[in-house]
């Protein structure tokens, strides 16, 4: 289920219905909207998906550096400009059983249409630990730019070791008096220029070899209870927060039994975009792939509208 904005001028027919508005889904709307198809975006609260999260983003080609909310309302008049519209509520349900696609919403609309491309982005992994839930949104966070303004000044602590881990790390590390990175391994994931630019930082510090067992607190985050792997000895870690950065769950659970996904559940599709239902999509971090990045979900959305205009409408 996705929760989704929008007009009430809603048609019961488009040619193109995008679910999601991250940059995979405006980036195909945009095409579809070059292509003299009508499209409708079915976006989540705000507009961009998971780059609203993203402080500064500094790798996105011919752009130097843009705040991420900036990008994605930039992405959204695009598409505007060539027609696309888009539209609040919650997708309860999909029929890809015939030729003519059915999206339908919580509000009792159904929209028709020739092809769905499917762009609901995934959701951030959870620690599953006791506390975790408990202490949700007090103290507990998974969005550093979000909820880094809250802490500054304190210790916090932060699970991860990639390149979102490292990120976040370093925008802390701007606000806060000192960021404990717990990570399982004894290196880290991230690419070379994030670990050199977070091992430079003095207030940035590394705990190895160690996985969360338990966040404590009363009302809020006070502690957090870490396990060393190799000595199994644990240690309690004294933090105001504790930011997750461990990775992302592909939001594909109204598509299981549908179409074909991995063992992790992405949605699979060929070098097209295509799912294993004809004239049904999948681009951005819900499709099975190797890289997840702003670039690449726009590049597939392209390439998406693209086959599906010459090969439906063509």
């Amino acid at each position: 289920m996705f929760f989704v904005g929008g007009e009430s001028n809603v048609r019961d027919y488009y040619d193109v219905v995008v679910i999601g508005g991250g940059p995979g889904g405006m980036s195909a709307a945009l095409y579809a909207g070059r292509a003299g198809l009508s499209c409708i975006v079915i976006e989540g609260n705000s507009t961009g998906g998971q780059m609203n999260e993203a402080d500064v983003i500094e790798n996105y080609p011919g752009i130097e550096e843009i705040k991420g909310p900036v990008l994605g309302e930039k992405m959204r008049r695009h598409a505007e400009k060539f027609g696309a519209q888009f539209h609040t509520a919650t997708v309860v349900d999909v029929d890809f059983s015939g030729q003519m696609k059915r999206t339908i919403l919580d509000d009792g609309k159904i929209i028709s249409s020739e092809v769905v491309i499917i762009s609901t982005g995934a959701s951030h992994r959870k620690l599953n630990v006791p506390g975790e839930m408990e202490f949700s949104g007090k103290g507990v966070s998974y969005c550093a730019t979000c909820d880094g303004h809250f802490f500054k000044g304190k210790k916090v602590a932060l699970v991860g070791g990639g390149d979102t881990a490292m990120t976040e790390a370093l925008y802390l590390a701007n606000l806060v008096r000192e960021v404990l990175v717990i990570h399982r391994r004894d290196k880290l994931r991230a690419t070379k220029v994030l670990q050199e630019r977070a091992f430079s930082k003095p207030n940035i510090k590394f705990v190895w070899d160690s996985i969360v067992r338990e966040i404590r607190g009363n009302e809020k985050v006070e502690k957090v209870v870490v396990e060393n792997k190799r000595t199994g000895e644990k240690t309690e870690l004294e933090v105001s927060g504790l930011f997750i950065a461990i990775g992302i769950v592909p939001n594909s659970e109204i598509f299981r039994g549908k179409l074909h996904l991995d063992s992790q559940g992405y949605v699979v599709t060929d070098e097209n975009m295509e799912t294993n239902v004809r004239g049904v999509y999948a681009v951005g971090d819900v499709r099975s792939k190797g890289l997840r990045q702003i670039v690449t979900a726009a590049a597939e959305g392209a390439v998406a509208a693209s086959h599906a205009a010459e090969t439906y409408f063509g």
